[in-house]
């Protein structure tokens, strides 16, 4: 049962803003596992522990091109007595069948060959003279890369000491270590140890699919022409950049007019590739919001025991809300308002939370700091409101930037952090040190 069921409830009940999250994370699940192929997996959450089951790097390998040697052959071997050593042959990476380096002798080695028996450290080829008939690095690579190919001498300039340019067996991560743990997020890094590990496929929660859909007769697409009365729907790219961005795959369907049966049939259609929908406008107490009528009986919501309840939030920007589940798999729904700042912090505030839990992380919400508020003159807010201001962090310090309209979509732009003033401040002073949620 919701948390709400066990609150007053009515129309005109002030719900604060972590009631209603609190009701949103505890009607959320987690999605099931599936299992994907690595380049599938990316951006979604490991479910279980990864074990290596192989050390890294398998066996010693050179980190140079260069030759592999005995350290007792090059002790003290200078510029002006170099250790001259036999060159036996080539190790190429991938080699089979290694050479075994014995007193006075030397094999040419490449990056990242097996270093070969006997040989205990790698003289980079800098260090030599490149072999009789050599040169440099590329020069190596030009030669055969044959044993039967091999033959001459190596004058060394230098000493090494063991294990000198040897990438050592399980230097990197040794078998039976834990690789990965369960909750990380796969991104380019972990899908590499996957593969260097010899994991194909892994078990994750998939990416939570989201549909994001705005409202309003008004709404015109970016690109088409404007007429008198029109505005270009801005909602819907947002959220839907927003959603990709918190780790969903996010679906933008263009505005919707104001129409209830047209928003139903859409809603409707939408629900088969959604595990979340959210909705921006029609949720306030205006003659044409049409989101409360449209969901009030998709797909049967009520005898399927979903519904949508919209309620009236302790919070500015974002007042209107509305949060339950619609359709035979009572997929989740947030309706969010439609003027573009106040979506946007309700989408921060509480959708970007839930796809945090359907992906099945623990840490779901923005990070947040204290910082000191740099402004000219004092921030008012309305009692018992918990206001959300757009500012800019540094340093530990934040600067409000544009003023408290829901509708500054160009304030909203140079903000990455939003100044939170609680329900019971009314007014706060320059240099005040306040809560700040990161936006970054």
């Amino acid at each position: 049962m919701s948390a709400a069921a066990t609150r007053a409830t009515g129309q005109d009940q002030l719900w604060s803003v972590d009631e209603h999250l609190e009701d949103i994370l505890a009607t959320v699940r987690p999605l099931e596992p599936i299992e994907l192929q690595l380049l599938d997996a990316q951006g979604c959450v490991l479910v279980d522990d990864v074990t290596v089951p192989v050390s890294l790097p398998p066996f010693d390998n050179s980190s140079m091109d260069g030759y592999a040697v005995r350290v007792a052959d090059v002790a003290g071997a200078s510029e002006e007595f170099p250790a001259v050593l036999t060159v036996i042959g080539d190790v190429a990476a991938g080699s089979h069948g290694l050479l075994q380096v014995g007193p006075g002798q030397a094999a040419r080695i490449m990056t990242g060959a097996p270093l070969p028996p006997g040989a205990e450290a790698v003289v980079p080829v800098e260090w030599t003279d490149g072999g009789l008939g050599g040169g440099p690095v590329s020069g190596m690579r030009a030669r055969s890369l044959s044993p039967e190919g091999a033959s001459g001498q190596v004058r060394v300039h230098r000493p090494a000491e063991a294990g000198a340019h040897v990438r050592a067996t399980g230097s990197d991560v040794k078998a039976g270590d834990l690789a990965l743990t369960a909750g990380t997020v796969l991104g380019p890094p972990q899908i590499a140890l996957l593969a260097a590990i010899g994991r194909g496929a892994v078990r994750v929660r998939p990416r939570p699919r989201v549909v994001v859909l705005s409202t309003g007769s008004e709404l015109v697409q970016p690109d088409e022409e404007l007429a008198s009365g029109q505005i270009y729907d801005s909602n819907s790219f947002a959220l839907t950049a927003a959603a990709r961005d918190a780790g969903a795959i996010a679906y933008r369907v263009g505005a919707v007019a104001d129409d209830a049966d047209t928003l139903r049939s859409t809603i409707e259609d939408q629900l088969v590739r959604a595990d979340l929908m959210v909705t921006t406008g029609g949720v306030s107490v205006g003659a044409y919001d049409v989101v409360k009528e449209a969901l009030s009986s998709v797909g049967d919501a009520e005898e399927a025991g979903s519904g949508i309840e919209f309620r009236k939030l302790a919070m500015q920007p974002g007042k209107p809300q509305g949060f339950g589940s619609i359709g035979p798999d009572h997929t989740p729904l947030l309706a969010l308002p439609g003027n573009p700042v106040s979506s946007y912090v309700s989408f921060e505030l509480f959708v970007r939370p839930a796809i945090r839990t359907l992906m099945g992380l623990t840490d779901v919400t923005r990070p947040s700091t204290r910082a000191v508020l740099q402004t000219d003159k004092a921030l008012t807010s309305p009692a018992g409101r918990r206001q959300f201001l757009r500012g800019k962090y540094s340093d530990g310090t934040v600067t409000p930037v544009g003023g408290a309209g829901s509708h500054l979509i160009a304030a909203l732009a140079q903000a990455d952090a939003l100044i939170v003033v609680p329900e019971d401040d009314t007014s706060v002073e320059p240099g005040t040190e306040v809560e700040v949620v990161l936006l970054g």
